[in-house]
């Protein structure tokens, strides 16, 4: 399965008071295996630590880049099991 190229989020210019709650708000709106390539300016765990408490298993997160100037993050949408493998007739090919 192949998932979409991530869109790009920079929070580098955002207010550090608004950064979590755009992050959250663009993630929800995500559809499954979408995902969201976070650019921050610091290590954003406590924000990896939030998703996990919110969301727990609904995201995976992997670091692309891990400073010390500047952070990258994919953050992508989980695939229901039941989804994964299946195609338009619940797993059995249409042709």
């Amino acid at each position: 399965m192949s998932f979409p190229s991530p869109s790009v989020l920079d929070l580098r210019p955002v207010a550090p008071a608004e950064r979590h709650t755009l992050v959250f708000s663009r993630l929800q709106a995500l559809a499954a295996g979408d995902g969201l390539l976070l650019v921050d300016d610091h290590d954003p765990a406590p924000l990896q630590r939030q998703l996990q408490e919110r969301f727990p298993g609904r995201f995976a997160v992997a670091y692309l880049e891990d400073g010390p100037e500047v952070w990258q993050l994919e953050i992508r949408k989980a695939v229901p099991a039941e989804a994964a493998g299946s195609c338009c007739s619940g797993g059995r090919c249409c042709g």
